[in-house]
């Protein structure tokens, strides 16, 4: 048996779960509502308090995706009560960020500046203090939504790894190398 998708998910007060026929569970909550479509052979009940999540076989496709339909569920309840923030740091001299609503504009050392377009179900800010790195802020109820903005965000100028310069995650710890001068 799966260890994660034979524990069930307790469902919190003011979160309501359903499940339509054509196995979609919609998840609605105080900070919106999320919808997941779930794999046919797997079976979704909401009891009083908790979702239990069944699979029909021990074949080695419905192993896999019995935890996987599960932690996708859990993230679905966790995103519409508390909801998912990450933050993302500008390493390097004349980084700047700057926002307007959800467009965001990125000095990163290129000759030019680079305007991001943030999707409207997530929340983002920025913060510049004196004396330290500008920072990011993203916040959404979508798990999977945020973790990609945020991935397309860090690529448009990775942290290199010789001055730790570009755009990492805070908290992000990074392999540093040694320059030339101490290879001789």
């Amino acid at each position: 048996m799966s260890r994660i998708g034979k524990q069930p998910i307790t469902i919190p007060s003011g979160v309501t779960v359903t499940v339509g026929s054509d196995n979609k569970v919609t998840v609605k909550g105080p900070k919106g509502e999320l919808k997941e479509a779930i794999d046919r052979d797997i079976k979704v009940e909401v009891k009083d308090g908790y979702i239990e999540i069944t699979r029909p076989t021990d074949q080695i496709r419905h192993r896999a995706l019995h935890g996987l339909y599960r932690a996708l569920i859990n993230n679905l309840v966790k995103g519409v009560t508390e909801g998912y923030k990450k933050e993302l740091e500008l390493v390097g001299v004349g980084f700047k960020a700057a926002n307007t609503g959800n467009t965001l504009d990125l000095s990163l050392g290129y000759s030019h500046n680079i305007i991001f377009e943030v999707p409207k179900e997530l929340k983002v800010a920025t913060a510049t203090e004196k004396g330290k790195n500008p920072i990011i802020t993203l916040e959404s109820s979508d798990k999977q939504l945020l973790g990609q903005v945020a991935a397309k965000l860090r690529s448009l100028r990775k942290p290199e790894p010789y001055k730790g310069k570009g755009v990492k995650f805070v908290g992000e710890v990074l392999r540093r190398k040694a320059g030339k001068a101490a290879g001789k």
